[in-house]
C-alpha cells in the first residue's frame, strides 16, 4: 500500500511514488462523508447535504491550457514545460508571526534542518515567515502521530496520511480536541481569499469534514486508482514473455520468468491487484437479498488468497518480499530482480525518469487489468486525499489567516514561479534546466528537498512530460481512460464516515493474519477462522454501522 507528484517532482527517488500509497491503503475503511450524531467510539456518518453545506466554493485556476484535458478525477496533461512562468501570489502571506512549526512524512534521507538548508531559506524568503519543518520517517510515521495525539502536543501544521488516520480509533475526537475548525474560514465564498485552496477538487474537500465541520486542507490524489501491476516491458519482450491476460497466464508467466540461479523472480507484492482481477470489492458490496457483504465473505477474496499463496509457496515471489513487510521492491524492480509488482500509479514517472538515465532501454508499464474465469475485474479507487493538513487549535484569527495564506502559497498551480520553487528549489542551486526546459535536480536539490512545503499544502495534480519520459503523459492518461469505467462504484460517495473504534482497531491485526496466510506462515484454510475473528471483534459492528449509513441516506 503505498505515494507522486506532478510531472517531475522535488525528489524523483521518493516524491513521485507517494500518491499511490494513499489511495491504496484503505484495507477496511470506506472513507467518505455525512452525519448527524456526535462522533465517538460508535462512529458517525454525515450526510452528503450536510457536507456540501460546509465546502469551499470551487474556483478553477488554469494558468496554462493543458495539452490533454483531464476528465473527472483524471488529471490534466502537459507535453512540455512552460518557457514563461507567472507569479501566482503577489503578496507574501507572512504577517510577522512566529516561526511555523510543521510535521510531515518523508520516505528518504532526512534533509538538513532550518538554518542549514538553502531550500528552506529560499522558500521562507518568499513566504515572509519562517516555516520550520519536522520531517519524520514515513515508514514509522504512525508511531510519531499516535504519540503526538496522545500527548495532545501538536505543531502549528500537522500533515496526516489517510492510511494512518483510518487506523486511529476515535480520531474524530482528537480532531475536535486538538485542531482548528476551518469551516468559517473556508466555507462557501470565504475560500475566495485563498484561491488556490479553493481550486482543490471538491471531491477531496468532502473527505476533510469531521462531525459536520471542515477541519483540514486536503492533498488530492493524482488519480483515483489504488494500484497498478507494473511490469518490465524491456525485459519481457526480449525474453519472449508475453504480458498475461488471465490469472492462469499470470501463473504461467511466473513459472517461466523465475530463475533463482540468476537472481530473478517474477513477482513482488501482487495480492491487492490479484483481488481486483478476481472481481473482489475493496471493502463492502450490496448483497442481492439486501444488506452488505464484506470482502472477506466474498468467494472471490478466498480465490485470490489461494492464488497468491500458491505464488509464494512455489517460490515465484522474491524472497525479500516473502520474508518481510518492508522489502524495497522499487529497487528490486529497477534492478530487474523482480519483473512485476504492484504500486500506485504515482510511482511510474519518477522511477522511469530516474532509471532510464542509467539504463536507456528501461521501460515500466502497467499491465492492463483482466478478469478471472471470464468474469469482470473490479478496479479499486477513490478521490480520498493522500494527506490532510490540520491547524493547531486555539490560534488567534490573524494566525489562522497567516497559516492558510501559507498553505494557499504552497498550493500554487503548475505554470507559476511558486510551483517551481516549491517543487524544485532555486535554479542554479537546486536544479538545472534541461534542453526542453524541464528542471533536473542537482545533488544539493536531492539533499535539501523533502516535500517540506508540498505535502502540507495540497495542489491541483497535473502530469507533465519530461525529456526522459517522453511518452509518459499519454500513457498515464491513456491507462486511466481505458480502465476508468471499470472502477468500483463507491456505495458511500458523498457520505463522510467516522468509523467505529472497534472497526478501526481491528484492521491492522486482521491484515497481519492474512499476510501470514498469503506468505505461507499459516495454512490457507485458516482464512475461515480469521474471517470469524474479524467479524466477531468489530466486523459485524462495522456492517451494522455501514448499513445504517446507507439507509439514513436513502440508499
Amino acid at each position: 500500500m503505498k505515494p507522486s507528484l506532478p510531472g517531475a517532482s522535488t525528489d524523483r527517488r521518493t516524491m513521485l511514488r507517494l500518491l499511490g500509497l494513499g489511495a491504496a491503503a484503505t484495507v477496511g475503511g470506506t472513507a467518505l462523508a455525512g452525519c448527524s450524531k456526535e462522533a465517538g467510539s460508535q462512529g458517525s456518518a454525515t450526510s452528503a447535504d450536510a457536507i456540501k453545506a460546509v465546502l469551499p466554493t470551487y474556483q478553477r485556476v488554469e494558468l496554462l491550457k493543458p495539452d490533454i484535458a483531464g476528465e473527472g478525477p483524471i488529471p490534466d496533461g502537459y507535453l512540455s514545460y512552460p518557457s514563461q512562468l507567472v507569479d501566482a501570489v503577489t503578496e507574501a502571506p507572512g504577517r510577522g508571526g512566529p516561526p511555523i512549526k510543521t510535521m510531515s512524512p518523508w520516505w528518504g534521507p532526512a534533509p538538513p534542518p532550518l538554518g542549514r538548508n538553502a531550500y528552506l531559506a529560499a522558500v521562507n524568503g518568499k513566504l515572509g515567515v519562517e516555516v520550520d519543518p519536522s520531517l519524520q520517517d514515513g515508514n514509522t510515521y504512525a508511531d510519531k502521530l499516535n504519540a503526538m495525539l496522545g500527548a495532545r502536543d501538536v505543531p502549528d501544521l500537522l500533515c496526516a496520511p489517510n492510511w494512518e488516520v483510518d487506523k486511529v480509533a476515535r480520531f474524530s475526537d482528537a480532531v475536535k480536541a486538538l485542531f482548528t475548525d476551518l469551516t468559517d474560514h473556508l466555507k462557501g465564498d470565504a475560500a475566495a481569499k485563498y484561491p488556490y485552496l479553493a481550486s482543490l477538487p471538491s471531491g477531496a474537500w468532502e473527505y476533510s469534514v469531521w462531525g459536520g465541520r471542515l477541519y483540514a486542507v486536503p492533498f488530492p490524489t493524482d488519480g483515483p486508482f489504488a494500484y497498478a501491476l507494473f511490469h518490465r516491458r524491456d525485459l519481457l519482450d526480449p525474453a519472449g514473455l508475453a504480458a498475461p491476460t488471465t490469472p492462469e497466464e499470470l501463473y504461467e508467466f511466473g513459472k517461466k520468468a523465475t530463475d533463482p540461479a540468476k537472481g530473478v523472480w517474477a513477482f513482488g507484492s501482487v495480492f491487492e491487484m490479484v483481488q481486483q482481477f478476481f472481481g473482489c470489492q475493496q471493502t463492502w458490496r450490496k448483497k442481492p437479498d439486501g444488506g452488505l457483504e464484506h470482502k472477506y465473505e466474498n468467494p472471490a477474496f478466498a480465490a485470490a488468497l489461494e492464488f497468491t499463496a500458491r505464488l509464494f509457496a512455489e517460490g515465484l515471489v522474491h524472497p525479500d518480499t516473502a520474508a518481510s513487510r518492508g522489502a524495497d521492491e522499487k529497487q528490486l524492480f529497477k534492478a530487474g530482480k523482480i519483473l512485476m509488482y504492484q504500486d500506485g500509479l504515482g510511482a511510474w514517472q519518477g522511477m522511469q525518469s530516474e532509471r532510464v538515465k542509467e539504463l536507456s532501454t528501461f521501460d515500466m508499464q502497467p499491465l492492463p487489468v483482466f478478469g478471472a474465469s471470464g468474469g469482470q475485474p473490479v478496479i479499486w479507487g477513490s478521490e480520498k486525499p493522500v494527506f490532510w493538513t490540520f491547524l493547531k487549535k486555539d490560534l488567534a484569527p490573524e494566525r489562522v489567516d497567516e497559516l492558510l495564506g501559507v498553505l494557499n502559497w504552497c498550493a500554487a498551480p503548475f505554470g507559476s514561479r511558486e510551483f517551481e520553487l516549491r517543487e524544485f528549489g532555486a535554479e542554479g542551486q537546486h536544479f538545472s534546466r534541461g534542453a526542453d526546459g524541464t528542471p533536473t535536480p542537482t545533488e544539493l536539490g536531492r539533499k535539501e528537498l523533502g516535500a517540506q512545503y508540498t505535502h502540507i499544502g495540497g495542489r491541483v495534480p497535473v502530469k507533465v512530460r519530461s525529456g526522459d519520459t517522453p511518452e509518459y503523459v499519454q500513457d498515464y492518461i491513456g491507462y486511466y481512460r481505458k480502465h476508468i469505467a471499470t472502477m468500483e462504484k463507491d456505495l458511500f460517495a458523498g457520505i463522510k464516515l467516522e468509523l467505529p473504534a472497534n472497526w478501526s482497531k481491528n484492521l491492522q491485526p486482521t491484515d497481519d493474519k492474512i499476510r501470514d496466510i498469503v506468505r505461507g506462515r499459516r495454512p490457507v484454510g485458516d482464512i475461515e477462522q480469521v474471517r470469524k475473528e474479524f467479524m466477531d471483534t468489530g466486523g459485524e459492528e462495522g456492517r451494522a454501522f455501514h448499513e445504517k449509513a446507507l439507509a439514513d441516506n436513502g440508499r
